[in-house]
């Protein structure tokens, strides 16, 4: 436009010029209308381009606010359009484990690298307000569709989430496995429900001091995750998450999270869930026949502080089914499990319930090391002595599980972590039987290099 600009701008001054002379040379003859006529001509032509540059440029501004844009980078892969109503997202998830078994002369358990999860997720948001997630797993043997919903957000206060994703309830069970503390969750998420299908209400409250869910579930077995409802029943879950001093003007108290979860349902017919050690490996089951007969309901009272690189967590979690066996009666058998754990990161940056992000990624060239972490926890998961010897064998159960690890995180940048973790497991014996296990302690060193995206 400049370019075109001069150039009409020297025709201009020129005709002027030459009008000039020619008034010059025939002062005698005053007439020059028809060079003023080209004159105006031509300043009414530049005129005209200059509104039609003006014009280009205003449809290509409309043109990119409508047009798509690509973006790659440590969020993953990322469409969207040009008003920001559609977006979709690639992302994922890759955990390369070992598994070792230290006080195991005998091989009982097998000392295995393992793929412990792979999972691509496809999210995204339709029309501004309506988001969905897809999430499968590829680790096990077959795919396992972890996450499936869709999330209409009315407003900060008040959404309506359908599908399958993660029950309202432990607080481990709700951070990422990406942000996990550990390689493998506490004994409190063992006798907390994991995924179920249907739909929950959900929202913010008080300018985010207080979150709060309520959902209509179809109810699963303590640490499980379920497809479809195994009976007629269904299950209620609710909690309320409360963060009562985040506006406060002290730092140290804004990482104070206090709340409280509850499941409560009937299940009849199904079988309820054996208990694992954090090592993945067995040590309490039901006698066969036992099943689900009734009321089933979990209290779970949760809490975390984070201040600046410190980082504590705690929860509780009772489990109260009933249960009847095979020529008995039916009985309300009481599990209860708690643990916390504390953490600190050793380079300086926050602590967080979703994890650490380095203040500089690892780069050998420039001498830099990502963040480092060290963590411990204590916990214990006790069965109900009421199950023995009706409902469990104390000859093939224990009666609690004791453990206690130790962790070393390694955050090599936002996508890349690596972890090796200490975790001993004790028993008690059954009430017929207290020294059951004692000399069978557990001892498991644990490896993971993540890469998430």
């Amino acid at each position: 436009m400049k370019n075109h600009r001069r150039i009409a701008l020297i025709a201009i001054t020129g005709l002027q010029l030459s009008a000039a002379g020619l008034l010059a040379q025939n002062s005698g003859q005053p007439d020059i209308t028809e060079l003023l006529r080209r004159i105006e001509e031509l300043e009414q032509k530049v005129k005209i381009q200059d509104r039609k540059t003006e014009l280009e440029k205003e449809a290509g501004v409309e043109k990119a606010k409508t047009a798509p844009s690509v973006s790659l980078g440590s969020g993953g892969l990322q469409v969207r359009s040009g008003d920001s109503n559609f977006v979709f997202r690639l992302r994922g998830n890759v955990q390369a484990d070992g598994r070792f078994t230290v006080n195991d002369p005998d091989g009982a358990v097998n000392d295995t690298f393992l793929l412990r999860r792979v999972r691509p997720s496809f999210e995204g948001t339709l029309w501004g307000n309506y988001d969905f997630r897809i999430m499968p797993d590829f680790a096990g043997s077959s795919v396992t569709l972890m996450d499936a919903y869709a999330d209409l957000r009315f407003s900060p206060y008040f959404s309506v989430l359908v599908g399958k994703t993660k029950s309202p309830f432990g607080l481990e069970r709700l951070v990422s496995q990406t942000r996990l503390l550990f390689v493998e969750r506490g004994l409190p998420t063992h006798v907390a429900p994991n995924r179920d299908v249907g739909v929950q209400i959900r929202g913010s409250l008080l300018d985010g001091q207080l979150d709060y869910a309520v959902g209509v579930l179809n109810g699963t077995p303590d640490n499980g995750s379920g497809v479809s409802d195994l009976d007629d029943d269904k299950e209620f879950a609710a909690r309320l998450f409360a963060h009562p001093f985040k506006h406060a003007e002290t730092k140290a108290l804004r990482g104070l999270g206090i709340g409280i979860a509850g499941t409560y349902g009937d299940k009849n017919g199904s079988a309820p869930a054996n208990y694992i050690t954090v090592n993945q490996q067995m040590f309490f089951s039901f006698n066969p026949g036992v099943l689900n007969c009734g009321t089933h309901w979990r209290l779970g009272p949760q809490a975390y502080f984070y201040c600046g690189p410190l980082g504590l967590l705690a929860e509780y979690t009772v489990s109260s089914q009933e249960l009847s066996a095979p020529g008995a009666g039916t009985r309300e058998i009481q599990n209860t499990a708690w643990q916390a754990a504390v953490s600190y990161v050793l380079t300086g940056e926050d602590a967080s319930y979703r994890g650490v992000t380095p203040a500089k990624n690892f780069d050998l060239s420039n001498g830099t090391w990502g963040a480092w972490e060290i963590a411990a926890r204590y916990g214990e998961l006790d069965i109900d002595n009421a199950a023995f010897p009706v409902y469990a064998n104390p000859a093939a159960s224990a009666t609690k599980a004791r453990s206690a690890g130790l962790g070393l995180n390694w955050y090599l940048n936002r996508n890349v972590k690596a972890v090796v973790n200490y975790n001993w497991t004790g028993f008690n014996g059954a009430v017929t039987n207290p020294a059951r296990v004692a000399a069978k302690d557990e001892h498991a060193v644990f490896t993971r290099v993540q890469l998430n995206f």
